[in-house]
């Protein structure tokens, strides 16, 4: 298959790439060249800016398509206007953050989408409109390839190249040992998915000619923050032991959710945390063991600088004062 993948170098798209290269695809890559430009010699590299520049494009032809990086209606419009006669089928990575913030349990790809307020041209792309925006994105797709088109909402996407560190952050804190404040109770719902496969239901997607839109996050069975800071004592055991502090304290004191504590959403919104995914699974959605993606993060991490600091998670000072607090109240 010849393959064409808008980004490719980050996160998701060098799993993406990784994949196709090892089944024998055939993989153009199309970006601006900035990040990890010297990954997949064995790939085609062609360097453009989707917002300014598809000139690049021009004159080519492929059998798919994948958008890894369509943020803004406008840029995804100009991908597709150009390449809807060019392409056999156009996949866009879009986001479970498309349903409402306070969106109940259980949403499947047929509920209702955020929508923008304003004018859509000359809206930022920003945490208050990514969901929307996404929304007006997969618009797009669809009205120019209809039954062509495969959109995919993921939710949490995590393990090796994870920029972010939104679950990095809960393997490596109990890797450290001592005292770890964790959120609210050990039955708190969290959903993710391994980029790899993610990537790997992708590519099976585009493969066998899928369209429409599908959630696609994991696991198969409800699992929650408890089970995940288990898993992560096996795979890295120290001396961590887990204080759990109501999510009232935690408003209060101003921690800001899934950025200070990774998986953690106020009760107002455990919806996102329980996202129908059963239409992926049907058509071969697969997740690798949760202690595999721990160790797949862990390894990973320790490649890292040492004295590189998480994106995400408590800082080791506010981690202790939000626990001197905690206990300062009486709790234990």
């Amino acid at each position: 298959m010849r393959l064409l993948i808008i980004g490719g170098t980050i996160f998701l798209g060098r799993h993406l790439v990784e994949q196709a290269v090892a089944r024998g695809h055939t993989v153009t890559l199309f970006n601006r060249g900035r990040s990890n430009p010297g990954l997949f010699p064995e790939a085609e590299h062609l360097v453009g800016d989707r917002s300014r520049d598809l000139s690049a494009l021009v004159g080519r032809t492929w059998d798919a398509v994948i958008d890894t990086c369509g943020y803004h209606p406008r840029d995804v419009r100009a991908a597709v206007q150009a390449l809807a006669e060019r392409v056999g089928r156009y996949l866009f990575v879009s986001t479970l953050s498309v349903y409402a913030d306070d969106a109940p349990a259980g949403v499947t790809e047929d509920s209702p989408v955020a929508t923008l307020e304003g004018d859509v041209e000359t809206a930022a792309v920003s945490g208050a409109n990514y969901g929307p925006l996404k929304a007006l994105c997969e618009q797009e797709v669809l009205r120019a390839l209809g039954s062509r088109a495969l959109i995919v909402r993921p939710g949490l996407i995590v393990g090796p190249y994870d920029r972010s560190d939104r679950f990095t952050y809960w393997p490596v804190r109990i890797s450290q040992g001592g005292e770890v404040l964790a959120p609210c109770e050990p039955d708190v719902p969290v959903q993710f998915i391994h980029a790899g496969d993610l990537a790997a239901w992708m590519l099976d997607g585009v493969e066998r000619g899928l369209g429409g839109i599908f959630n696609a996050t994991g696991p198969e069975k409800p699992l929650t923050l408890g089970e995940v800071l288990d898993a992560c004592r096996v795979c890295a055991p120290s001396d961590a032991r887990v204080t759990w502090v109501h999510e009232d304290f935690l408003l209060a004191h101003n921690v800001t959710p899934y950025i200070e504590l990774p998986l953690w959403v106020p009760s107002a919104y455990v919806g996102f945390n329980r996202v129908d995914c059963c239409k992926a699974v049907a058509h071969g959605l697969r997740f690798r063991p949760l202690l595999d993606t721990i160790s797949d993060t862990l390894e990973w991490h320790a490649t890292r600088p040492a004295d590189a600091p998480l994106r995400a998670g408590l800082t080791p000072a506010r981690e202790a004062e939000l626990l001197a607090l905690w206990h300062s109240e009486g709790h234990r």
